[in-house]
């Protein structure tokens, strides 16, 4: 199994997202002070001894990119915030989960991924503060489904989410015209709306169309996430048990995905590979699973070529890929601050920001009526109003049942099972096998 996560893919994204700059998003904020200045006072700032807090990261967070640090420390001069960041998540959480079981090294605040929550919420909860009791914070401003899964089982919320990854259907217009297909964004929504099975009979109208040389969708493995992100239950039940196996939710998702495989319909890419980031410059497929961050990505390897011929609709049913959390570690030095913090931070005015600067979605469901957001427009995209599309993903993803290995097990289905049957020919039966033995191995099962 490669060590590569999907965490690292979304630093990539949004890697390229922050080289691409801010005009990326029409009706955002501008470089001034955070809206949350507003109606906001300075903390203390009597000339005292100033308190650190720190933060600790993984990547590109985007928080201090963003300029939120310098803007909560314009409001309160008595605060000094220092961030540290550790490149890869797959050698940040290590870290984090050895500092917390020791009580010592870990700073005021801690980023948590979504791929880790589940773990966090289940095993770290007691070491953590509850936020939900942080000055500032309303459940009622976040997705109830993101609150959920920074919740634990004593209804303790030890994370805040920062952002959240809706996903949409991204698609080439002028492939799309050359199948007779629409190339309206609400007309090719309601091509597959409400079933994963119209999106792959939609690709079965366009392979009979279309010449050789261009694939319907880039590959069955993103199909298969995609799908599976759409389900309330997934590879975990409520019980914590591994039910993947025998979930059929699961079971669907791996079938359609499949289809498309052996129907050839993908262009048999491996996502985030160099060969994957060429089919983006070669128009070589028609559609992607995308979610709001992956934007800057496609724009960044299809080019100018690429502009105004790609789109985004929405995706059969809402689904979600990405997002992450701040916590509070309890043997931290400033708590009570950092709780403040944390609540800003998460607040839908900064989120906003988040977002206008840095292309992370909100996943605070009030920034969704707020300017930088609501009136959000790529113009790439043929000015699609992206803050619209992707806020009606968000409110429309299902609370989902996360588990501590949910990567473990997603990786291997795509990676090692969905990638045989793709690549190498393999049945989708083969390809399942294959999947659950990795599984289990890594499981210890």
């Amino acid at each position: 199994m490669r060590t590569r996560t999907r965490m690292s893919r979304r630093l990539a994204a949004l890697a390229a997202v922050a080289a691409l700059g801010t005009g990326l998003l029409a009706g955002c904020a501008d470089d001034g002070a955070s809206p949350a200045a507003e109606g906001s006072t300075a903390g203390g700032g009597g000339g005292g001894a100033k308190t650190t807090l720190t933060v600790g990261v993984f990547g590109a967070f985007g928080l201090k990119e963003a300029g939120l640090y310098d803007a909560y420390m314009k409001l309160h001069p008595d605060i000094e915030i220092k961030q540290t960041s550790i490149e890869r998540n797959e050698n940040y959480y290590p870290q984090l989960l050895t500092h917390l079981g020791s009580g010592s090294g870990l700073a005021d605040i801690q980023a948590v991924e979504v791929s880790n929550i589940a773990e966090v919420t289940a095993t770290q909860s007691g070491k953590l503060e509850d936020l939900s009791k942080a000055p500032g914070v309303n459940k009622d401003d976040f997705l109830p489904w993101k609150w959920a899964e920074g919740t634990a089982k004593d209804s303790k919320t030890v994370g805040l989410g920062t952002d959240t990854g809706p996903t949409g259907i991204c698609y080439r217009k002028d492939l799309f015209a050359k199948a007779g297909l629409p190339t309206d964004r609400d007309a090719v929504g309601k091509l597959w709306a409400g079933d994963w099975n119209k999106y792959l009979e939609v690709g079965r109208q366009y392979k009979a169309k279309v010449p050789s040389g261009s694939a319907f969708v880039d590959s069955a493995s993103g199909v298969l996430n995609s799908i599976t992100g759409s389900s309330a239950t997934r590879y975990y039940d409520a019980a914590g048990k591994v039910v993947y196996k025998d979930n059929p939710a699961v079971k669907q998702a791996w079938d359609t995905a499949s289809a498309f495989a052996t129907g050839g319909l993908t262009a048999k890419l491996q996502q985030f590979q160099p060969t994957w980031d060429q089919g983006f410059a070669n128009a070589s497929f028609a559609t992607v699973s995308c979610p709001a961050w992956m934007l800057g990505y496609i724009q960044d390897k299809a080019g100018a070529a690429g502009k105004d011929q790609w789109d985004v609709a929405a995706a059969p049913k809402p689904s979600n890929w990405g997002g992450s959390f701040l916590t509070v570690p309890s043997a931290g030095k400033h708590t009570a601050e950092a709780a403040k913090l944390a609540a800003w931070l998460t607040a839908p005015a900064q989120q906003a920001v988040l977002f206008a600067k840095r292309g992370s979605f909100p996943s605070a469901k009030a920034a969704y009526g707020l300017p930088a957001v609501a009136d959000a427009k790529h113009a790439y995209f043929g000015n699609a109003p992206i803050g619209q599309i992707f806020a009606r993903a968000a409110e429309g993803t299902p609370v989902q049942t996360l588990g501590p290995k949910d990567q473990i097990i997603q990786q291997n289905l795509s990676d090692i099972g969905m990638l045989q049957v793709e690549q190498k020919g393999k049945s989708p039966q083969q390809g399942w096998d294959a999947a659950v033995k990795a599984i289990d191995n890594a499981l210890d099962q």
